[in-house]
């Protein structure tokens, strides 16, 4: 959007300095990932720049670091755990989200905020402090070093997200609709799959997403429930670094980033789609 022809000189000033101080912020954000990126096709093995890459020249560049990705077996182990858990943890969270904020969207539960302080608690409870807790209660009831302890695990740290967002949907739903379905006929089963799924379905779908790249980029927690089985992609990113530097970190968190931007591009579009819907929008 252009400046008004009717600004006055200071706020044609702040027009400009507000975009670049945006645009600053923005490169301050990203730089870290324009850094990572080109270094994961470096052609040796360092983690800088080096004169070939700099002066452009193709043998300065390499897919080396991404085939030994695919071609390790602890990588692609621990890529297979990480889709396992992730999954697993995000389907359970959903559901239980969901039903969650269906219950705390009642006007008749009782105790609601205090419920919905406790369900949001793990954004708010240091994470150290989650993980500590997790660890000496799973190890009392045997799920520590356990494929369902780590699952278990990622779901309690991604309900929230699925609370929230399906909360938030819920906010504007109108409720008019379940009268309607239930004069009609319809049982709460049939008003559930028929009326409020339909419309709370971009909330759950980005709840869900929001778990799963939750679940898929924990380390803390995974340090202190999972055992060598159970190694993920951010520990096997974290053992790397401590015990053998290779660019190969890099090709993964390469794939990790470009991953977070088809999720977060999902989001987007799901958030316009609900705008859509509830006429918040045009088209």
């Amino acid at each position: 959007m252009a400046v008004p022809s009717y600004a006055t000189r200071g706020e044609r000033i702040w027009y400009y300095l507000f975009r670049v101080i945006c645009a600053a912020i923005f490169l301050f954000l990203v730089g870290p990932l324009l850094v990572i990126i080109p270094l994961s096709f470096n052609s040796e093995p360092y983690f800088t720049f080096t004169d070939s890459m700099l002066a452009l020249k193709p043998e300065g560049y390499s897919l080396r670091w991404y085939q030994e990705f695919f071609t390790s077996s602890a990588w692609l182990n621990a890529i297979k755990n990480s889709v396992i858990i992730a999954i697993a943890s995000t389907f359970l969270a959903t559901i239980l989200g969901t039903t969650a904020a269906l219950g705390l969207s009642s006007r008749n539960m009782p105790f609601r905020n205090t419920i919905m302080a406790l369900l949001i608690s793990p954004l708010i409870v240091p994470l150290i402090i989650s993980a500590a807790a997790m660890f000496f209660f799973f190890s009392r009831i045997n799920l520590t070093q356990t494929y369902l302890g780590v699952i278990l695990a990622h779901t309690a740290l991604g309900i929230p997200f699925v609370v929230i967002t399906v909360t938030a949907t819920l906010s504007s739903f109108d409720h008019s609709l379940t009268r309607a379905s239930a004069s009609l006929g319809a049982g709460p089963v049939r008003t559930f799959f028929k009326v409020i799924l339909p419309l709370v379905t971009p909330g759950v779908v980005s709840g869900a997403l929001f778990a799963f790249i939750t679940s898929f980029d924990e380390v803390v927690v995974v340090l202190f429930v999972s055992g060598p089985e159970q190694r993920t992609i951010p520990i096997q990113m974290w053992s790397g670094i401590r015990e053998q530097i290779s660019p190969t970190i890099l090709a993964v968190a390469t794939m990790m980033v470009t991953l977070s931007i088809l999720l977060l591009t999902t989001l987007e579009l799901l958030r316009r789609r609900s705008e859509r819907l509830r006429g918040l929008s045009p088209g």
